[in-house]
């Protein structure tokens, strides 16, 4: 989790500044309870702290605790690289308010990634946009009279994709950029009174990596996928926008919200799921329970989890898999440090508190053939072990007799087993 901090931006110069940086604490100051500014940070002002795994302060370059592109990358691109490599989905998606830096947070480091792998493999990435509820491929050519919008399926096993969204082959670093300026000229970019070019869109750059490994010495293939999400701008209607900015507004606060309901219930779920494994632990390791008192499995039983709209907005159906899925997910929430900006950052802060909390469950992308056969190589250590227990103890002859018995023959099934699964493959 990563909560950055950009400069003031011109609209806002001049504004007192409300947010502060204390390692890993985002600091800010209730302009609600004190509208008075001394310039120092005062003990007897409400203060609301938020903690996160990292806290940048990227508002004066001459700080000596501001944080550049290459710092974030380094806490953060590298764990998406060596995720990557080691075969799992990657989803790094950046929230907060419109100017406050999440296209220059996230726009810098794609291309800092693509070149490190460059450095190893070629891939494939696709590039696409959610406008209005509307998915558009912003690699491919379209009629401008008649956009060419694309439908959003699910698939059982691998989850939502959108169907006919073009693919392109890289082979080298040029290729990359001359397609990722393409696509960013092509995003739906206009004038509000905080940025005089706020992304109207939601935007999700994908990067499917596949390696060729020798694993058992079977030929196989990790596959990993990395999103990289800059979501729109969160902003408060403004009335004197024409009509296309308020539908605009509407539909990105929309989806927006609809993340923030996913957010929740996810957070609300593992937190569920984490006190009903406390409960667990605490029965089987205590005494039985007395016949009149609840069992776990009542317990557990009156608490189901809630349900999560992922299908409310295209946004959230497509990033169903990388929230409470199978994805290592980071969440960059940007703020701006200036008052005027205050109910915008409380609210961000607050989303990326409860994405915290959201417990995903990622797992490598291999080979089902090559994955059961170690598990089943994996369960034949294991028996052999027990096996050589048994035969060193030899407390009683007849029990261990027929004990290692039914060991030796799953060891011979499992050895067959593997065997099988070779000769198909």
């Amino acid at each position: 989790m990563l909560r950055s901090l950009r400069p003031l931006s011109k609209s806002a110069e001049g504004g007192r500044v409300i947010v502060e940086v204390d390692g890993k604490l985002a600091k800010v100051r209730n302009i609600k309870v004190d509208s008075r500014f001394d310039g120092t940070w005062d003990s007897r002002e409400k203060i609301v702290a938020f903690s996160f795994d990292y806290c940048y302060w990227s508002v004066d370059a001459e700080d000596p605790k501001y944080a550049s592109q290459e710092m974030v990358f380094q806490d953060l691109g590298t764990s998406v690289l060596m995720g990557a490599f080691r075969g799992y989905n990657i989803c790094l998606f950046a929230y907060g308010q419109t100017g406050s830096g999440k296209t220059y947070t996230m726009m810098g480091t794609p291309v800092t990634i693509i070149c490190a792998f460059f450095s190893f493999h070629f891939f494939l990435f696709s590039f696409l946009e959610i406008y209005n509820e509307r998915v558009r491929d912003l690699l491919k050519q379209s009629d401008q009279k008649k956009p060419y919008t694309l439908r959003v399926r699910e698939h059982p096993e691998t989850g939502p994709y959108v169907q006919g969204l073009s693919q392109h082959l890289v082979t080298d670093y040029k290729q990359v950029v001359e397609l990722l300026e393409k696509g960013i000229a092509k995003r739906i970019t206009a004038a509000t009174h905080i940025h005089n070019a706020s992304s109207r869109s939601h935007a999700i750059f994908t990067i499917h990596y596949t390696q060729a490994i020798l694993e058992n010495n079977l030929p196989s293939e990790i596959a990993s996928k990395i999103n990289l999400v800059d979501l729109a701008g969160s902003e408060r209607a403004d009335p004197s926008y024409c009509k296309d900015r308020i539908t605009e507004g509407a539909n990105i606060n929309k989806s927006l919200v609809t993340l923030g309901i996913v957010i929740s219930t996810l957070a609300q779920n593992s937190q569920m799921f984490s006190s009903c494994q406390s409960i667990n632990t605490v029965t089987s390791e205590g005494e039985s329970s007395h016949a009149g008192s609840p069992s776990t499995s009542s317990i557990s039983g009156t608490r189901r989890q809630a349900y999560i709209p992922y299908r409310d907005s295209i946004l959230t159906w497509l990033l169903k898999d990388s929230l409470g899925g199978n994805s290592k997910t980071i969440m960059i929430a940007t703020i701006s440090p200036a008052s005027s900006s205050y109910h915008e950052t409380m609210s961000t802060l607050r989303y990326a508190s409860n994405a915290k909390n959201i417990i995903n469950k990622p797992r490598v992308n291999e080979d089902a053939n090559v994955k059961l056969i170690r598990e089943l190589r994996e369960e034949i250590d294991r028996l052999k072990t027990m096996l050589l227990s048994f035969e060193l103890r030899n407390s009683s002859p007849s029990w261990s007799e027929d004990r290692d018995g039914n060991l030796t023959e799953l060891v011979l099934q499992n050895e067959m087993k593997v065997c099988m699964i070779r000769s198909m493959l």
